[in-house]
């Protein structure tokens, strides 16, 4: 078997139980703060604020350690603009004959609907790509590993990082999201995973009264 370079875990820190617990319940509570909104206030956000959160989820586990995403983050007014009109085509459809009854019930009292203003008023877009080949040296292409489920590990850190800034966030998912590859000129081997929608929540923004499952209801301890 090939021997390959390892080093010390430097980087952990052992901690005592209570701080444990502590660390654990203060990440918890801040996470339950989260809100999804969608209407943003157009202020600007500054691009390190976002380089920084995008590092974090640069840290993500991935399946052989292939890092497979791309995130093509958008502040300029005209990508933003084209990339709303060409979502909202792709949702006039969704609305008007692609969703099931049901899924439309499901999604009443989240007061959704096939305008997405908030691609263009919020500051920041980033774009969300699963690599699924990459190129070798020789021109082949080989298979990533757990394309999605690295993506999504990726994605959720990234949510957390914008959070934990004291950003707001938007996950926006028309469905097809191929035109994503047209307009930011990314390859056909990647495969758009999601649009986060990303600034501070507009002055008057109101959620819905939503609530989330309890502990009992999602977890089982063997």
């Amino acid at each position: 078997m090939t021997a390959y370079p390892t080093e010390a875990l430097d980087s952990y820190r052992a901690l005592p139980e209570s701080e444990m617990l502590a660390r654990a319940t203060t990440f918890a509570s801040e996470m339950a703060r989260r809100r999804t909104v969608r209407t943003f206030d157009e202020r600007a956000v500054p691009r390190a604020i976002i380089e920084q959160a995008l590092r974090a989820a640069g840290t993500a586990p991935s399946g052989a350690n292939l890092q497979p995403w791309h995130f093509v983050a958008i502040e300029d007014p005209h990508v933003k603009r084209e990339i709303r009109a060409a979502a909202e085509e792709e949702e006039r459809e969704f609305y008007a004959g692609r969703a099931t009854p049901e899924w439309l019930e499901d999604l009443a009292h989240l007061g959704t609907d096939p305008d997405k203003p908030f691609l263009e008023h919020a500051p920041w877009l980033i774009a969300i790509f699963g690599q699924r080949y990459r190129a070798m040296p020789d021109g082949a292409r080989r298979a990533n590993y757990y394309v999605p489920e690295s993506v999504g590990i990726a994605t959720g850190f990234l949510i957390a990082a914008l959070h934990h800034a004291g950003l707001a966030t938007l996950t926006h998912t028309p469905s097809p999201m191929g035109f994503l590859n047209r307009i930011l000129g990314r390859p056909s081997e990647e495969k758009p995973f999601l649009l986060l929608v990303v600034g501070y929540p507009a002055a008057d923004t109101r959620v819905p009264v939503i609530t989330k499952k309890p502990l009992a209801d999602f977890v089982s301890f063997r």
